[in-house]
């Protein structure tokens, strides 16, 4: 059977529109602010669902993304990094139904695997002379509940190092890694201008939510921007970091959820984070060993502690649960933010949130907002 022409990346958007039936968890004239920090296919689930609850959602994105249509496009064509953004944009859409929201995530086999959404943006921005311009088109055109702003406009290249002591460059290489990252920073040919509007809906966000997320490759890229951390600290809202539920790359493969909000302590949130939320399938106790498998676990290993002797085929189809016990969520709370364990997986897609699930959890966390507020 011929491959179809037409494709597109793999989302939860069926899942995510019974959630428009249910009831907003504010008041309409109660005016809350969220952005959500991020990239790739993760800040989307944010996106959705913070906007089925009512908030008021913008989102901030990556600029380092090389791979695939969007490298093709930043090294042939000399664009900004359209990826993520077309990402963010297509969570916000009105109606994930229209026949011209469809298309944009439309991607195209017989054309290098292009999305139509990076070609307009791409195209846009030559044609307004400026990405941020593009964006705006873009929202009009899918009547988007909310904006996207790019961390920077400033072309950015990611530089990591591994935990066994490897340098490694680009943002697609870095998330393919065969050891889990250590730390990761921004190269540029000059010193890198954070995007003013960035800054400000960062600054006036009653809450701000990392993630979920490829954590080294999407969430800290927009942290190592000069300015990033500088707005989360002016901000008078809180800090949300939702964790990954499973590794399906090699960046953070076989890190524990706690390894996870460390990295990002180290990348500057040190003192800014005040939740933690993480998937755990049961209670956690004193006693219970540590936790966070669940069903239809595909190839996973608990004790392989590296990719290093899998190939790409083989790693593709591995998935590995991101680790939480009792005893790490003392550790993290020690350093500040208070975590929230739930049972946080799609039944039918075990590496996605359950929609349901996430608007509860997040719906918990503003309630502690307003009691930290009195």
């Amino acid at each position: 059977m011929a491959a179809r022409p037409f494709t597109h990346d793999p989302s939860a958007t069926a899942a995510f529109a019974a959630l428009r039936d249910s009831q907003p968890v504010v008041a309409r004239d109660e005016r809350l602010r969220v952005v959500v920090i991020g990239g790739g296919t993760g800040a989307p689930v944010s996106i959705r669902t913070l906007l089925s609850m009512g908030l008021e959602t913008s989102a901030v994105v990556a600029m380092a993304d090389d791979g695939g249509s969007t490298g093709i496009l930043r090294e042939e064509a000399d664009v900004t990094p359209p990826g993520d953004v077309r990402k963010c944009i297509a969570a916000m859409a009105a109606n994930p139904n229209d026949p011209l929201t469809k298309a944009f995530k439309y991607r195209f086999s017989f054309a290098r695997n292009h999305t139509l959404g990076n070609l307009m943006l791409s195209a846009l921005e030559d044609a307004a002379g400026s990405f941020p311009e593009a964006i705006s088109i873009c929202e009009r055109l899918l009547d988007a509940r909310g904006h996207v702003y790019p961390s920077t406009l400033d072309r950015v290249t990611l530089v990591a190092r591994t935990r066994d002591g490897r340098s490694i460059e680009g943002q697609a290489v870095a998330c393919h890694s065969r050891t889990a990252l250590e730390c990761v920073g921004l190269r540029s040919a000059h010193e890198v201008v954070p995007y003013q509007p960035a800054l400000d809906a960062i600054r006036d966000a009653d809450l701000i939510v990392l993630g979920p997320g490829s954590l080294f490759t999407s969430i800290i890229p927009n942290l190592l921007v000069p300015g990033v951390v500088d707005a989360i600290r002016a901000s008078k809202g809180s800090t949300l970091f939702v964790c990954s539920l499973a590794d399906m790359q090699g960046e953070t493969w076989g890190l524990a959820a706690r390894e996870h909000v460390e990295a990002l302590m180290d990348h500057g949130m040190r003192g800014l984070l005040d939740y933690v939320l993480v998937h755990t399938p049961v209670t956690l106790r004193p006693d219970s060993p540590a936790t966070g498998v669940f069903t239809a676990v595909t190839g996973a290993d608990s004790e392989h502690a590296s990719t290093a002797d899998l190939d790409d085929l083989v790693l593709s189809g591995r998935i590995r649960p991101v680790r939480i016990c009792y005893q790490d969520v003392k550790a993290i709370q020690a350093q500040g933010p208070v975590v929230i364990a739930r049972d946080l997986v799609d039944p039918i897609h075990p590496t996605w949130h359950d929609p349901a699930s996430l608007r509860d959890a997040f719906a918990g966390v503003l309630k502690l907002c307003r009691s930290r507020r009195r």
